[in-house]
């Protein structure tokens, strides 16, 4: 277990970006995708959400599929950023079973499936029962696997808001224990009515745009995104001279049991999370620059997470701001979108701001990042990612 792990390849879409270089210019810009509901079909006009703001075609065209027919949204998005992240790295993937992928997905293609509740019902419709097929989370990850020529390990995660920091801690166990020469890790996940209506059931929306960390927060805005990252070991890198982006340091998953949907009030889980991260990377609190939390802008999440940061760093908070207010809270796809930011941050030198935010939650007494930093040496992220049933997992990305 003692192999370094490097990431060579971005790639990511969201609704700030159709590839890394547009979402590094929105966050270098302050840019928020988050507005009204152009795409999907629902009702509940007066949310917003974080859509990327392209039609089925149009993602089949970026995604270079001809017929689109049984590909879901999830799918289309998912084959976009993987692709992107493979072009980025130089590695070639066809038929080498020394490379791994693993994607996460909380929706899988329920994006389409859900449309079709009637049409299954009904024993004579023919119609677009293919989506069927679909809606199971792994069809995204085979539909990846396949679009690449990927002939290697692949599996699908499914931990909630922490699914694709999980893909990423799996992928680099599977290097350390020699089981893979490279793996293509990250996660997709597309806005459907079910989840929409399932976070405006807990009552965690916010009908305007979402203030993460400020102490007027009510809630969290939802969107869609895909983004991965392939992450390689030492011997690989060396063999073909990669460019590399920054190294998986650290990462710990950990779990408090204490309730469906909600952190605990101290945020035990979020801190046991953390500590073992910096634990695996053999880096002291003081030595991370900058912590992109998970921020989701919802009452119970931001104290909790807070009192984990205090507790974490004796009460010497590093920067810090939640990116999901750029693009919303992507589900599934949200811990890869901010180890894709993460791994921006340290190769561009700046540091985004926490949009939207005007008052420090009195509870905690600090607050995030609210100005673009530019021209800052950032060697060592911490990125959280915190689920619901209580699975966290913190990553810590370095630089080389």
């Amino acid at each position: 277990m003692s192999k370094r792990v490097f990431v060579t390849g971005l790639g990511i879409i969201s609704s700030i970006g159709k590839n890394v270089s547009e979402v590094l210019d929105s966050l270098l810009n302050s840019r928020t995708g988050i507005g009204e509901v152009k795409i999907l079909n629902t009702i509940h006009r007066d949310i917003p959400l974080g859509e990327v703001r392209y039609s089925q075609l149009e993602l089949a065209e970026l995604a270079q599929i001809s017929q689109s027919k049984g590909f879901t949204r999830t799918s289309l998005l998912g084959i976009i950023a993987a692709n992107e992240a493979v072009k980025n790295s130089g590695i070639k993937v066809r038929d080498d079973k020394r490379t791994a992928l693993i994607s996460a997905t909380t929706v899988g293609g329920m994006c389409s499936s859900e449309d079709l509740y009637l049409d299954f019902l009904n024993p004579e419709s023919k119609n677009n029962l293919e989506y069927i097929d679909t809606h199971d989370g792994g069809d995204s990850t085979e539909k990846i696997a396949e679009h690449l020529g990927l002939k290697g390990f692949i599996t699908t995660i499914s931990t909630a808001c922490s699914s694709s920091a999980n893909a990423v801690m799996l992928g680099s166990r599977l290097i350390k224990n020699n089981l893979a020469d490279r793996v293509i890790v990250g996660g997709t996940d597309a806005l459907s009515k079910f989840t929409l209506n399932g976070f405006n059931t807990l009552m965690i929306l916010d009908k305007e745009l979402c203030k993460p960390f400020d102490e007027n927060r009510v809630g969290l805005n939802i969107g869609e995104a895909a983004a991965y990252l392939v992450i390689e070991g030492e011997d690989s890198c060396k063999e073909r001279n990669a460019k590399i982006y920054c190294e998986v340091k650290g990462y710990g998953n950990a779990n408090d049991a204490y309730h469906q949907t909600a952190s605990s009030p101290d945020g035990v889980g979020a801190c046991m999370a953390m500590q073992k991260a910096l634990s695996m990377s053999k880096l002291t609190p003081e030595m991370i620059d900058y912590v992109n939390v998970h921020g989701t802008g919802t009452p119970n999440n931001d104290l909790s997470e807070g009192k984990a940061l205090a507790n974490v760093f004796n009460n010497k908070i590093p920067y810090f701001s939640s990116t999901k207010s750029y693009n919303g809270h992507t589900l599934g796809a949200a811990g890869a979108v901010e180890a894709v930011i993460a791994s921006l941050v340290m190769n561009n030198n700046f540091i985004p701001p926490n949009l939207n935010f005007k008052t420090t939650i009195h509870e905690l007494g600090f607050s995030p990042v609210t100005k673009l930093m530019t021209d800052i040496k950032v060697r060592n992220v911490l990125s959280n990612s915190f689920g619901f049933g209580g699975n966290n997992t913190s990553l810590i990305l370095s630089a080389i």
